[in-house]
């Protein structure tokens, strides 16, 4: 990994937390994500389910993590299988988990290797009463694969039909969505380095360079400083591009008087980061373009206050929209009879500014969260809203990450990236 060593507090603390929602006589389980093909021998690299991670700090595929509290054994109540190690994947892939490193790395004292995890699961199976299986329910999921997690499952549940079935996942929602001090560290430290890649690209970007050239840019800057890649697929869009919301094929070429909208993040330890800013290709803002941008400012500030604990979600977004609807009056985008004539629905904000402003975030950029639960202190969310205006060639969109507070405004990870627009043509011109 090139990430420093976790704290294993942060992953006893987890399970313990996890363990206490259980069920009695209960046991869960817990797979690592499949390495994923790609044709003939190449594969993707390596990324671990984020659950797995969050309970345990194992990083490596193969891996299995079983939770049963109340098992009479005492040290079957908390047990890893690992994929067994030797002298041959250790020349041809590199060191793998020892029985003593797994323990360094979870406090988990008891690791089997993986061949015996039928033997074992059979014991511990003839002990419980229910077994939580883990299923992806985040509401913007759209699987397709069959995932190890999956496999896991239907085998379980075909070997050992009579049990009762419960679900880790509304567990791992509440507790993966409030996040521990910990995991807030992590979280500032990948955007940090997002940080630094921002400011290294202010320094880089003019007239006819490519998008592709600045996202190159951002990635040297993320692997120097120990994240092994960016958080999500990068947004490097200029001028209309930025007009397309999942805009990822960044191969266009800048040009003098555009806006590049940049959506990018750094991740960290497993943990991401999500920024967006968009800035002049020539350095300067023209009147209108920063007319626009500190609009989408102002609505960011005062949308960022109301990040409290007790905060509806989607009464929030309601809250939002008037701030938007505000401020695309004042800069002509919508008249008085647009807004008397919105269809409730879709109002007529949603013409400039057509996605949500705040999301979840942490283990993943769209991270777990009940968003029909009130806002908790600790949870981080995103703060993102857009004015997207195609007859004038540009779209501007600002983001930053807060962390909600007990009492108080939020507090935002991102504070040290620049984004006020004068800062930003003064940095670029240096």
């Amino acid at each position: 990994m090139k990430y420093h060593a976790i704290d294993r507090n942060l992953f006893i603390k987890n399970r313990k937390n996890f363990t206490a929602k259980m069920k009695s006589h209960s046991l869960a389980i817990f797979n690592s994500n499949d390495i994923y093909p790609i044709s003939a021998d190449s594969t993707m690299p390596f990324e671990q389910h984020r659950d797995i991670f969050y309970l345990s700090g194992v990083d490596q595929e193969e891996s299995v993590l079983v939770l049963f509290p109340d098992c009479p054994k005492p040290d079957h109540r908390e047990i890893l299988f690992l994929k067994e190690t030797n002298e041959k994947i250790a020349i041809w892939e590199g060191e793998k988990l020892t029985k003593e490193a797994a323990l360094k790395t979870s406090g988990i004292k008891t690791v089997y290797w993986l061949q015996d995890l039928e033997k074992i699961m059979f014991e511990l199976m003839t002990q419980c009463d229910t077994v939580y299986i883990n299923t992806n329910e985040h509401y913007r999921a759209n699987v397709e694969t069959e995932t190890r997690e999956d496999r896991f499952t239907k085998w379980l549940l075909a070997k050992y039909p009579a049990h009762s079935v419960a679900k880790s996942n509304p567990i791992l929602q509440r507790l993966r969505s409030v996040k521990d001090p910990i995991e807030l560290d992590l979280i500032q430290q990948a955007c940090d380095i997002t940080e630094k890649g921002f400011r290294r690209i202010l320094n880089f970007v003019k007239p006819n360079v490519w998008e592709f050239e600045i996202e190159a840019e951002f990635m040297h800057e993320f692997l120097r400083n120990r994240s092994k890649k960016f958080a999500y697929t990068p947004i490097v869009a200029s001028g209309n591009n930025a007009n397309v919301l999942h805009y990822i094929e960044n191969n266009q070429q800048c040009k003098a008087g555009d806006l590049i909208l940049l959506d990018v993040g750094a991740e960290y330890a497993n943990y991401s980061s999500d920024m967006t800013r968009t800035i002049p290709v020539s350095g300067r803002f023209s009147d209108r373009q920063k007319a626009v941008y500190n609009a989408v400012n102002r609505v960011k500030n005062e949308a960022t206050k109301m990040l409290v604990p007790g905060t509806d979600w989607a009464a929030y977004h309601k809250e939002v929209g008037k701030l938007m609807t505000s401020e695309l009056l004042g800069l002509g985008l919508l008249d008085k009879a647009d807004v008397q004539n919105e269809d409730k629905n879709w109002p007529a904000y949603k013409k400039y500014f057509m996605h949500g402003t705040s999301h979840h975030m942490g283990l993943d950029t769209h991270d777990y969260g009940i968003l029909t639960e009130p806002m908790q202190a600790n949870m981080v969310f995103t703060v993102e809203p857009g004015i997207y205006i195609p007859e004038e060639g540009f779209g501007i969109r600002l983001e930053d990450d807060v962390v909600i507070q007990k009492t108080g405004e939020p507090f935002n990870l991102m504070r040290n990236i620049p984004i006020e627009a004068d800062e930003i043509e003064d940095l670029m011109n240096r």
